[in-house]
């Protein structure tokens, strides 16, 4: 069983959510040492039930803003030795990325793909983990503007 397939189940079986792939894997852009992050939406009523579901077996990482009014709040486990970032965000925002999610996949060409992972190799070899930080959001801004792209610090690079 892949990766992702054991994180997503393992996702759903803990919150009885189905997540997505909401990071580079999923929009093509990924390096050979990213990290896999899924997206789930819940009820904003439900954050402390969902804080107690994920508690047992994901680590939290903190909150987020995600647009002026609203946060995510970001998890992380870990499968087969890869590191998984799980994000739950309101049932609202989750829809707003996915419909960019889907835009992505519709209006990035293979080309700019290409581009876009090679400026992020290149950023990540040469250790300039802030800019690498920042270019890895420049897709998601570029089709979701609403919400807040801000670069999360990179311990390592990848």
């Amino acid at each position: 069983m892949v990766v992702r397939t054991k994180a997503s189940e393992l996702v759903e079986s803990w919150t009885g959510r189905v997540p997505r792939d909401v990071g580079s894997f999923g929009v093509q852009t990924n390096l050979e040492t990213s990290d896999l992050d899924l997206g789930i939406g819940y009820p904003v009523i439900g954050r402390e039930r969902l804080m107690a579901a994920l508690a047992p077996h994901a680590a939290f990482k903190g909150e987020r803003r995600t647009r002026f009014d609203t946060t995510r709040l970001v998890f992380s486990f870990t499968v087969d030795g890869v590191e998984i970032d799980l994000s739950a965000l309101t049932e609202e925002d989750l829809a707003v990325a996915c419909r960019m999610l889907d835009e992505i996949g519709a209006g990035m060409s293979r080309a700019e793909r290409i581009a876009h992972t090679w400026v992020k190799h290149l950023l990540c070899v040469s250790g300039r983990t802030d800019d690498y930080a920042a270019w890895k959001l420049v897709t998601y801004a570029r089709f979701c503007p609403e919400f807040n792209w801000v670069p999360i610090p990179e311990p390592s690079v990848g």
